[in-house]
């Protein structure tokens, strides 16, 4: 799958194309039918599908510090992308100079004019363009004038997650900071991940016997509420089953928010520098302090079982 990073990116011989734009945060189940779509229509045209999406968030430039918890960075995005058979990716650095690009303008600039749209894909509440004026009603008046289709697809999906709630990135957000990674998982098709690089902590867990990697996350992740879940730790294409805590570590009077994860049953592990993810399956139980180390460590060594019990059923049912 080719990447690019904004327009003079984009090979200067570039044919027709089916294009859908969007955050696609997550790409969560209801992002993952429009995006179907639109490779199956790109496939049957004989031309490329293309996901234009955007950088920084557009919240953050048009309403600074508004930059909401990221569900997935943009290379993770785009390796779920590829999963679904997305030929390329258009990341547009959003500037306040692009915030200003009017619904048609953009259209030409970057439907017509690089990406030579044949088709294009959209859910019904699509909004683009300067003060998000333009709809999908504009863009099909549009594709008439410049010979592009537009297609839209409901993506309203909805489960057990959020009480019934249409899946979205928000609910899914709000899942994640409540700690519910199972109803998160329901919303994306997988587990809530998030990854970073193995720095050096206090290295407590290590002499109390768990010794922990120490997840330094990207800017702007989600990360679940504070307390302890099972999940995986994923080094180097290898998934190994895993106890996750996340919280400041009342217990030694910490202050720091962090992620931790301790790769159940592995010794020897050193991890330091390396980048590493972390996926959440199930939380176990929520940040406490105890009255003494031994009471602690009792604790720990329940989590773990409980962990390794629960990865086990997982993966046994898969």
């Amino acid at each position: 799958m080719q990447r690019w990073r904004g327009l003079e990116d984009i090979p200067q011989d570039w044919g027709r194309s089916v294009v859908t734009i969007g955050s696609y945060d997550g790409v969560h189940r209801g992002h993952q039918l429009i995006i179907r779509h639109a490779v199956d229509r790109a496939r049957e045209l004989g031309v490329p599908a293309v996901v234009v999406t955007f950088d920084p968030h557009p919240s953050e430039v048009v309403r600074p510090g508004s930059h909401p918890p990221l569900l997935a960075p943009h290379h993770r995005r785009a390796e779920l992308m590829a999963e679904l058979g997305v030929d390329a990716v258009l990341i547009l650095p959003f500037t306040t100079e692009f915030s200003k690009l009017s619904p048609a303008d953009f259209v030409v600039k970057v439907l017509v004019d690089k990406l030579h749209a044949k088709a294009v894909v959209e859910g019904p509440n699509f909004r683009f363009g300067h003060r998000a004026a333009g709809n999908v009603e504009f863009l099909t008046e549009q594709g008439k004038v410049y010979d592009f289709e537009v297609e839209v697809v409901d993506l309203y999906v909805t489960g057990e997650a959020g009480g019934g709630e249409p899946f979205s990135s928000t609910l899914t957000r709000r899942l994640v900071s409540e700690g519910d990674v199972g109803g998160a998982a329901e919303i994306l098709g997988r587990p809530h991940r998030v990854e970073g690089v193995v720095v050096r902590g206090a290295q407590r867990g290590r002499e109390l016997g768990f010794p922990t990697a120490n997840v330094e996350t990207l800017p702007h992740t989600a990360i679940p509420a504070d307390g302890v879940y099972a999940g995986w730790l994923h080094v180097a294409g290898e998934a190994m089953p895993a106890a996750i805590s996340v919280g400041t570590n009342p217990q030694f009077d910490g202050t720091e928010r962090t992620v931790e994860a301790y790769a159940i049953d592995r010794v020897g592990l050193d991890l330091y520098g390396l980048h590493v993810a972390v996926d959440f399956l199930a939380f176990v139980r929520g940040q406490a302090r105890f009255d003494t180390l031994q009471a602690l460590l009792d604790q720990m060594a329940d989590d773990v079982r409980k962990c390794r019990e629960l990865v086990g059923a997982a993966e046994a049912a898969e």
